[in-house]
């Protein structure tokens, strides 16, 4: 791996009884897209606001673009650009005045704030808006104001916490070749957290946490790999039934409502057409597909052992 832009040792983070990150390690190449994976409450939030020193951490230590976030937290806050899971905007303001305001918070001058602001708002096609109320963009341009404002210091670390909930697919393909833009330009280091699991896909690295400790990580496509050379859903009125007459066969499954989904790891399916037909009465339907990332998702909130990835 290159020299790190993020490094964490233990970290934790208690609140009260409640323990939201419990000793995490991870090490982020420079210029590295690694994504942060898991269930709601896995404590990934948490883990960005530790790690971009909005936190303190309750144990462990971090390092973010060579700054310790615990004894040099204000060096290590002005590498770092930060796109909240909500808005950050100020929709009083103009959408000039919000990036001259993030842009002064990092001791940039007006005129090259100016400069930037309007190359970024150009990239995202809304150049128009600069002098536009905030108020009056559309859910779409807000988001990508969100994220000029995250970036128009040009950080060497990204942290993206579900930059892109609740926007439509075009918009979301314009932030996403935007941020490809400015790693390949400035070789910056992003660290994203999602629920689109297709967005995860473009990660060099992924980990996945539950309960804040860390379960697996590796290249996505890796990781899938790992888990079988196919996934099979049946469909059941009795779903509880299936499964345990399944299981001999096919090994632990997972059950979602009326869903089972199990992992096969040889590529001859036909075996599989027979345990169908030995299934008859049980199976309503039944689907043959490659495993994807949504599959490793899912062992992982059941709580299941996942074949291969390493902690």
């Amino acid at each position: 791996m290159t020299s790190c832009a993020i490094q964490a040792q233990g970290l934790a983070r208690r609140y009260g009884e409640v323990v939201a990150v419990d000793s995490l390690d991870l090490e982020i190449g420079e210029g590295e897209f690694f994504g942060l994976l898991g269930p709601n409450g896995s404590g990934k939030t948490t883990t960005i606001h530790m790690l971009a020193t909005l936190v303190r951490p309750t144990a462990g230590s971090a390092r973010v673009a060579g700054f310790d976030v615990g004894t040099d937290p204000v060096k290590a806050r002005g590498q770092i650009g930060l796109v909240f899971q909500e808005s950050a905007l100020d929709r009083t303001l103009s959408v000039a005045e919000n990036l001259r305001f993030a842009g002064m918070l990092y001791g940039l001058p007006k005129a090259e704030i100016e400069r930037r602001a309007k190359a970024l708002l150009d990239l995202f096609g809304i150049a128009d808006k600069f002098h536009a109320p905030t108020a009056a963009l559309s859910g779409g341009q807000r988001r990508a104001l969100d994220i000029i404002r995250g970036v128009i210091h040009e950080p060497r670390v990204l942290f993206l916490d579900e930059p892109t909930i609740g926007l439509d697919i075009p918009v979301r393909r314009r932030i996403w070749r935007f941020i490809e833009g400015l790693r390949q330009r400035n070789r910056m280091t992003v660290l994203l957290t999602t629920h689109y699991l297709e967005e995860a896909d473009a990660c060099e690295r992924v980990a996945f946490i539950r309960r804040g400790r860390l379960v697996t990580q590796g290249a996505p496509r890796a990781l899938v790999e790992n888990l079988g050379r196919h996934a099979i859903e049946f469909e059941s009125r009795d779903i509880d039934a299936l499964l345990e007459r399944a299981q001999p066969a096919l090994g632990k499954g997972l059950k979602e409502g009326n869903t089972a989904l199990f992992l096969h790891a040889q590529e001859d399916t036909a075996p599989l057409a027979r345990l169908q037909d030995e299934l008859g009465d049980l199976v309503t339907a039944m689907r043959v597909r490659r495993p994807n990332l949504n599959d490793v998702f899912l062992w992982v909130h059941a709580g299941a052992d996942l074949p291969g990835g390493r902690p």
